[in-house]
């Protein structure tokens, strides 16, 4: 049997206090009491959340920062250095004690590799050799390293020689963790494209809390165009400022500085 379009009583009556309920949002000073008052919260919730990333991003002063941008890479074209000064955010921190508060570690792939030098080996199997080996990219394979596991010294001087590293997913597993701290390579599997790889790598800042309250991080290089340097920065700052336990409150001052240069305060 078909529905009639005519509703009954208590479907009316349901209908007519849903309506209500949804005409408090326009108009609170309506509502009930208890109402108005959980409204009236969660209306201040939302403006202090709103006002927190507002407030967060306006302490970095764009105007100031593209200054301090402009500053360091018309200094670095006067001077002509023979090499492409890499521009570093130095940080420092307030209100954190290493010792008793969680130390934050955080990656953030930044929209424009800072340092296309960036020294990078991979760690391959047959495959990925002949892919390195195309690319010009430093490389290792399987019997090298074999060999490298037996000497302390030679794995030493390899950490050294380079900022990252990438493995094939066979050889990952017989990778012991020699190469130290921040050293363990990156997975690289064939279905993946090893330049992107190579790419993403360099153009990735870690932030890590140690013993001391201050950190550098590298964000650009003198030969970038100065967007690209800014957006850079921003991304960064916005990343560190949301690992930081207070946020903003943790900031103490950031710098910028080229490898040359001197340092220029942006907050």
């Amino acid at each position: 049997m078909a529905r009639s379009g005519v509703r009954g009583p208590l479907a009316q009556e349901k209908a007519l206090k849903q309506h209500e309920r949804s005409s408090y949002l326009f108009n609170p000073s309506a509502a009930p009491t208890p109402l108005r008052l959980a409204l009236a919260a969660a209306t201040f919730l939302v403006a202090e959340q709103f006002a927190r990333v507002t407030g967060a991003m306006s302490k970095l002063q764009s105007d100031a920062l593209r200054d301090a941008i402009s500053q360091i890479t018309n200094e670095s074209r006067e001077k002509q250095r023979k090499f492409v000064e890499t521009i570093e955010l130095q940080i420092g921190l307030k209100n954190y004690d290493p010792q008793k508060d969680k130390r934050f570690s955080g990656s953030v792939k930044l929209p424009h590799i800072p340092r296309p030098k960036m020294k990078v080996c991979m760690l391959g199997d047959a495959q990925h050799v002949e892919e390195a080996e195309k690319m010009g990219l430093d490389y290792m394979d399987v019997e090298a390293l074999k060999k490298m596991n037996k000497n302390k010294k030679l794995v030493k001087k390899l950490a050294k020689k380079y900022h990252a590293f990438l493995a094939s997913e066979a050889i990952i597993k017989q990778i012991p963790r020699l190469l130290g701290p921040g050293k363990f390579p990156t997975l690289v599997t064939h279905q993946e494209s090893l330049e992107s790889k190579v790419n993403e790598i360099k153009a990735t800042v870690k932030f890590q809390l140690k013993k001391v309250l201050c950190m550098g991080v590298a964000v650009g290089n003198c030969g970038m165009e100065e967007k690209q340097i800014f957006q850079n920065v921003q991304m960064s700052v916005n990343f560190l400022v949301s690992l930081l336990k207070k946020n903003w409150q943790n900031v103490r001052c950031l710098y910028l500085k080229s490898t040359m240069g001197k340092v220029v305060r942006v907050f």
